[in-house]
């Protein structure tokens, strides 16, 4: 196992020292020592059931697009849940302690999957440095961090940039989706990742657009394999 990085290992005791343990969900009770949601919270949360492997939920959005070794996901993605308040939480509410938590927990499923031995480094997928001015950090690094924190898979921020600046793609339609960030990110040190077993790591997978452009771009240096992992799926957009 590769260590963790000396930030990573300072991140998750400083994030449980200045952030209270309430729930990411409703902000109110307390959160449950193993995740970032009370019980209640928990209790509407709808789980992927996803294996670590290369069939399922979440390959399937991916096929004949992108090769991919494996991949994962904790949650369904649904509105007016305490999921997408956690995330929005996190990206519009500067509570950035809600990435590490959910990283811890999508590490712990990592973890006891078989098919997770042998991942070398984690990809988070970069955001724009515009964006990264205004939000202040990247919600994806965020959640690779937890990820290390409980797996001691290093977290590799440095890997990928994101050249085009888009807007959000909430409301666009899935052709749009893939016209706003096709041949927007740029590998920055194809040296490193040669030859090594990545993860890439998001929040959500809707229909993969920015998944398949990380992953088109992390795929073009010789031997490179290529899992994912994000913590919700969206349901499938018409």
């Amino acid at each position: 196992m590769l260590a963790v990085h000396p930030l990573d290992r300072w991140l998750g005791p400083l994030v449980d020292l200045f952030y209270p343990d309430l729930c990411a969900g409703c902000g109110k009770a307390a959160a449950t020592a193993a995740g970032c949601f009370c019980l209640r919270c928990q209790s509407q949360l709808i789980p992927i059931g996803t294996t670590f492997s290369r069939e399922n939920d979440f390959s399937e959005r991916l096929w004949g697009r992108l090769p991919l070794e494996s991949s994962t996901a904790l949650y369904l993605f649904q509105r007016k849940s305490p999921l997408q308040n956690a995330l929005y939480r996190l990206k519009y509410h500067h509570q950035s302690h809600i990435g590490v938590r959910l990283g811890r927990m999508l590490g712990r499923q990592l973890r006891q999957l078989p098919d997770f031995c042998g991942i070398s480094a984690l990809i988070p997928v970069p955001l724009h440095p515009k964006k990264m001015r205004l939000r202040g950090y990247n919600q994806s690094a965020l959640i690779a961090s937890g990820i290390s924190e409980v797996t001691g898979i290093p977290v590799w921020g440095d890997v990928l940039s994101r050249r085009i600046h888009t807007a959000s793609q909430t409301r666009k339609h899935r052709m749009e989706r893939f016209d706003n960030v096709a041949d927007g990110f740029v590998l920055q040190k194809p040296e490193r990742v040669a030859g090594q077993h990545l993860l890439l790591v998001d929040d959500v997978l809707t229909t993969g657009a920015t998944l398949e452009a990380c992953g088109r771009a992390l795929l073009a240096v010789p031997n490179v394999r290529l899992s994912m992992a994000t913590v919700a799926i969206a349901v499938r957009q018409l």
